[in-house]
């Protein structure tokens, strides 16, 4: 009965993806034709998160006053009028492209945060009898659209060259347009009815819960710091070409995401949770080390890669984890848990933007990197600073079960 609804949230986050993803793919060449600097681009993505961050929280309690559908339909609408916003920004705001550039993220991005806040709630709903597995496959789709995105994008862009990607922007716009119409028609499984749903008091005086928020906060700056960054990173820092950054190195970190994610979604039963979580965060501050400080760019460039390993089940786990322990909190426990998720996905990337710009040369004090260029230590600087996100994870997963032990 809800086969076609699950897929309709499938495309919903590859469209997640694309909100996410598109914008930094482009950050160079924003750069480059826009005079923008590293700060710049980085709060993009700052305000991109930021605004799904809001979104989250604005819209629970309408949600779950109106129903689903209203507020799906209305998030795709959204993104497709955002990613016009941003193909026509220079034209539209002359005087000042950037400040198109923010309009435009601030639209779609609602798109984004409604996506955050309905999809996994959809898929919770479903009578379902491996929650956790249908939660880790609907999230491994992100990475699957991050890899579908990475590449078109690519491929556009030599095709139409970067001085023309404002079409790139238009051919993925017709995605949100098409699941806009999808999801007008889709059966949705009842909610949990207000009489029945876990307070927000409850939520939020939970200790367990607030470990949990925490997690998936510091979760999403490590997932997405490495994902925001690596294109940028790999082209500037590292010297290599666009098209090895973008191909090899964010769709290698996209399929091991993917790839964790679709695992634990067939065979999540055989492997506890926590433990799968907290090795992923160990592996994740290895990795950003290894690329912030390894002096060959390919080692740099293949632990840039394995963090999609590493941080493959810290967001997914993380709602999983909210979820089986509050299985009637209703639309309230996904905004939560979306905006904790977007703001560190919001601040992380921005974090080492700033990073890069405040403090160019903290990794020159290693003396085999002491030699290298500006641009290359800076976001090698941005990148050390990252490692403290993994390491901030480790931590809280393992109040989260002293928590859990306490309240046993």
């Amino acid at each position: 009965m809800y086969k076609r609804t699950i897929q309709a949230c499938y495309i919903g986050n590859f469209i997640g993806a694309l909100t996410c993803n598109l914008a930094p793919l482009l950050f160079v060449t924003f750069m480059s034709e826009l005079g923008l600097s590293f700060e710049q681009v980085g709060r993009l993505t700052l305000l991109n998160f930021f605004t799904q961050i809001i979104t989250d929280l604005v819209f629970s309690r309408p949600v779950d006053k109106y129903g689903i559908r209203p507020f799906i339909t209305l998030g795709h609408f959204l993104s497709f009028v955002g990613f016009l916003l941003l193909a026509f920004a220079p034209k539209l705001f002359s005087g000042s492209p950037y400040t198109g550039l923010m309009v435009a993220t601030v639209v779609y991005s609602i798109g984004g945060g409604l996506f955050e806040l309905l999809l996994s709630a959809i898929v919770q709903a479903i009578p379902n009898d491996s929650k956790e597995g249908a939660m880790s496959l609907l999230h491994s789709f992100y990475a699957w659209g991050f890899i579908v995105v990475v590449i078109g994008t690519t491929i556009m862009l030599r095709l139409f060259g970067r001085e023309n990607w404002m079409w790139v922007v238009l051919i993925w716009s017709v995605f949100p347009l098409l699941n806009f119409i999808n999801f007008l028609f889709v059966p949705l499984a009842p909610q949990v009815h207000e009489d029945h749903r876990t307070k927000i008091r409850e939520l939020l005086t939970s200790r367990y819960f607030l470990f949990v928020l925490l997690g998936i906060a510091v979760g999403g700056a490590t997932e997405v710091s490495m994902s925001q960054w690596t294109s940028t990173f790999a082209e500037t820092a590292l010297g290599l070409p666009k098209e090895v950054g973008d191909l090899v190195g964010l769709c290698l970190f996209a399929l091991l995401l993917g790839t964790v994610r679709a695992v634990y979604g067939a065979w999540g039963s055989k492997f506890p949770l926590y433990t799968a979580m907290l090795a992923g965060s160990v592996l994740c501050i290895v990795c950003y080390l290894v690329a912030a400080l390894s002096p060959i760019p390919f080692i740099s460039l293949l632990a840039c890669i394995f963090a999609g390993l590493g941080a493959g089940l810290l967001w997914p786990g993380s709602v999983v984890n909210g979820a089986n322990k509050f299985p009637l909190a209703g639309s309230s426990l996904f905004a939560f848990l979306a905006a904790g998720g977007d703001t560190g996905a919001a601040v992380g990337p921005w974090l080492i933007g700033l990073c890069a710009d405040v403090f160019p040369t903290m990794v020159t004090k290693a003396p085999w990197l002491s030699n290298i260029p500006q641009a290359d230590a800076a976001l090698r600087s941005g990148m050390l600073v990252g490692t403290i996100f993994p390491i901030l994870m480790v931590i809280f997963l393992i109040q989260m079960r002293r928590a859990q032990k306490r309240n046993a």
